[in-house]
């Protein structure tokens, strides 16, 4: 048998582009590259074509998986409010079991979420992108609040007033420290800032 002659053999066919289906979790990268993509360029700049491209798959992909860019922020901010409440929990399990305690222990991790994702934490607080009545998000933003009012109630306080007092200063602490306005304490050693955090919102509990 005689060796084909080089520039007789048959070119081979170019692969199909199967990338967005054969890109392992391929919903949780192009998460991901949302999330990146939306802390580099803003909502301004934000669409799918340009989380394809951060996320290497074809501009196809995003659109098979949410639809459009409203579809997948809104998917962002359901995944957003699980990593929130997930904050929480990793302060709370460290925490005393107390109810007092472990609202504390709720906030400091509400206050971790915000400093480690910001991005998150202002599509959740700050958007009017994500679409709420969307079941997947609505039972995420439901479930944090949840959490919220159950922890508030198992402390002792059992009104709206409440509620709003410990969220308040919660959400304020975080937000100031994200956006890096409270220096007396952003600036802190990690101890002695979690020491001025949990004394401050100690203060917001309702009253024993």
């Amino acid at each position: 048998m005689t060796q084909d002659t080089p520039h007789l053999r048959p070119k081979p066919e170019a692969a199909p582009d199967t990338r967005p289906y054969h890109h392992g979790d391929l919903r949780a990268a192009l998460l991901v590259a949302a999330e990146d993509e939306l802390a580099d360029r803003g909502m301004e700049g934000f669409s799918l074509r340009s989380v394809a491209k951060r996320a290497g798959v074809s501009h196809a992909a995003p659109a098979h998986h949410f639809g459009d860019a409203k579809g997948l922020l809104t998917a962002l901010a359901a995944e957003g409010f699980r990593q929130f409440l997930a904050a929480q929990a990793a302060r709370e399990a460290v925490a005393a079991p107390d109810p007092a305690s472990q609202l504390v222990a709720a906030g400091l991790g509400y206050i971790d979420f915000a400093l480690s994702r910001p991005t998150l934490f202002r599509l959740l607080w700050q958007s009017e992108r994500p679409d709420f009545s969307n079941p997947d998000l609505g039972q995420a933003a439901r479930a944090a609040y949840s959490h919220l009012v159950d922890q508030v109630t198992e402390a002792g306080g059992g009104n709206t007033a409440d509620e709003a007092a410990v969220w308040a200063i919660a959400h304020g602490l975080a937000d100031l420290l994200a956006a890096g306005r409270m220096m007396s304490v952003g600036s802190l050693p990690a101890e002695a800032r979690d020491a001025m955090l949990v004394t401050i919102i100690r203060r917001a509990l309702p009253a024993p």
